[in-house]
């Protein structure tokens, strides 16, 4: 007994040790008051200069509804420099970015006049607030509820209008796609703009779905913006299913001034899931999962190498999980399988080695009681354990490891998952969570739970080029007052550094995390 007690005190200590290696550090901005209590952070842009925009949608009432939003410039120290509340009010915010001084603000918007969903940019330099609107895209269509909902594992496609919206990572280019069908009609057309809002691709997609409806996901463009690839599900319109059947495949669109062409990568016995785009020094990559059934339980990684004028699949690769990746997930429970994992992001190296982190998210549905002694029913988001992989130059496995944790919510969704860094190989997540410490299972094995106090903990999580797995408690609760929304942060992949936003009821402030 006591030398188990002594080795396991030596494998502590060397945690411990390695964690002081981890080549973080943070700082604190000034505390500001913030007049909105209650408001969801949307989006938060470079500014050009060093600075940073934020926009924020705020609510206030007896019955909280949206009343506006709130525009807020900070300096390079961190410093508030100005607001402005931009009083908007019965319109969806979809996106938002700063290009070349101005900051764009994308809506969806529906017309009773017109009795059409419009999409409307909303623009202003971002020197002296002045707003100007520009319509992009207009369908005449009865009004629909959610026609801009993303559900990551079962579309609803009923009549009437639905749309999506997917922006490229550097928000250089955007794709609006948009389907309405009654009766007889059965119209989709996919619009691709550039940052400056010109219409550089258009695509009339309707008979594309005579036969599949397309839920999209994932969109790289190319360098010259004169390809765009658009990574979705493709639903079969079949009425009737068996168990054993599919009712999607995953196909990879290319869109163009020739027009449209459409790979699927399915074959016997594999069928992928979660798949997203790359666009690497001129070739074209599709990275994921796969599944050995015709069910959502994953079984490994795939590759798809493809050639980026005619979407040939010039080679591919199926790596199934290790041994050590499923005891890293489960322990012992080895009969369990992995499923619900949605893409975070994916980073190439320096020696064309893939990177990639996914996500087990999913909702659940409960009836509970409220206060005046009725039921309602309540949706919880559930954040789950972070997947990390490499893959080499040729699509090989080289690791994959599962970080546990658990997380649950029902409202912002912004204080709850995780952000992730790459440097030099090296992988770092950023989670908070209100647990003290990680429960240690099994030499690597930890597990993040979401603990019970108000008060959050920021740890980072390295994994290095080989998969080993370190971690260090980087800011105590007792230092950060203030929760920060940690899956939502700008990255500055010039200085290597991450701006988290921190807020709790009417305080406010940045926090920057550095990488060194």
């Amino acid at each position: 007994m006591r030398l188990k007690w002594l080795l396991l005190s030596f494998f502590l200590i060397g945690i411990a040790v390695r964690a002081q290696e981890i080549p973080v550090n943070y700082t604190f901005g000034e505390k500001y008051n913030d007049r909105y209590k209650y408001s969801n952070l949307l989006t938060i842009s470079d500014d050009g200069s060093g600075g940073t925009i934020l926009v924020r949608a705020y609510y206030t009432g007896l019955i909280l509804k949206p009343k506006g939003y709130l525009v807020e410039r900070y300096n390079e120290n961190l410093q508030l420099i100005n607001e402005f509340n931009y009083k908007l009010k019965d319109r969806e915010f979809v996106e938002g970015y700063v290009k070349n001084g101005q900051l764009y603000m994308l809506f969806l918007d529906y017309n009773l006049e017109t009795e059409a969903y419009e999409y409307w940019i909303h623009r202003s330099p971002i020197d002296q607030f002045n707003f100007t609107r520009e319509k992009l895209v207009s369908v005449a269509s009865a009004p629909v509820n959610n026609p801009l909902d993303k559900n990551y594992y079962n579309r609803n496609f009923n009549s009437g209008f639905t749309t999506t919206v997917l922006f490229t990572e550097d928000k250089n280019a955007f794709a609006i796609s948009t389907h309405f069908k009654k009766g007889k009609i059965n119209k989709h057309e996919i619009y691709v703009f550039n940052a400056s809002l010109k219409k550089i691709i258009f695509q009339d997609f309707s008979a594309e779905v005579e036969e599949k409806n397309y839920a999209f996901e994932n969109i790289v463009v190319s360098k010259s913006l004169d390809k765009a690839y658009i990574i979705g599900k493709a639903y079969f319109k079949k009425k009737r299913f068996t168990a054993l059947e599919r009712k999607f495949q995953y196909e990879l669109i290319q869109l163009s001034a020739q027009g449209v062409q459409i790979q699927n990568f399915d074959s016997p016995g594999k069928y992928s899931e979660s798949l997203t785009p790359i666009l690497n020094k001129g070739d074209l990559v599709c990275v994921g999962f796969y599944a050995d059934r015709k069910d959502n339980r994953y079984n490994g990684l795939a590759y798809f190498q493809m050639d980026p004028s005619t979407l040939t699949v010039k080679s591919k690769k199926y790596n199934p999980f290790s041994e050590q990746f499923m005891f890293d997930k489960f322990g012992q429970e080895y009969e369990k399988e992995l499923q619900n994992l949605v893409f975070k992001n994916v980073t190439v190296t320096k020696d064309n080695s893939i990177l990639f982190n996914a996500e087990e998210y999913f909702v659940s549905n409960s009836v509970q009681a409220n206060s005046s002694g009725g039921r309602v029913r309540v949706q919880r988001y559930h954040y789950n354990d972070i997947v990390s992989a490499k893959l080499d130059d040729e699509g090989n496995m080289v690791w994959a490891r599962n970080i546990n944790k658990t997380e649950v919510t029902q409202g912002d969704g912004d204080y709850a998952s995780y952000s992730s860094y790459t440097k030099d190989g090296h992988t770092y997540f950023f989670i908070s969570t209100s647990a003290e410490n990680p429960q240690i299972l099994n030499k690597e094995r930890i597990i993040f739970k979401q603990g019970l106090s108000r008060n959050r903990n920021v740890f980072v999580i390295q994994l290095d080029r080989e998969g080993q797995m370190n971690y260090k408690k980087i800011i105590d609760s007792q230092d950060a007052r203030l929760p920060l929304m940690v899956s939502n942060p700008l990255k500055d992949n010039i200085n290597n550094e991450l701006l988290f936003y921190a807020k709790r009821g009417t305080k406010k402030q940045l926090v920057n995390i550095g990488i060194h």
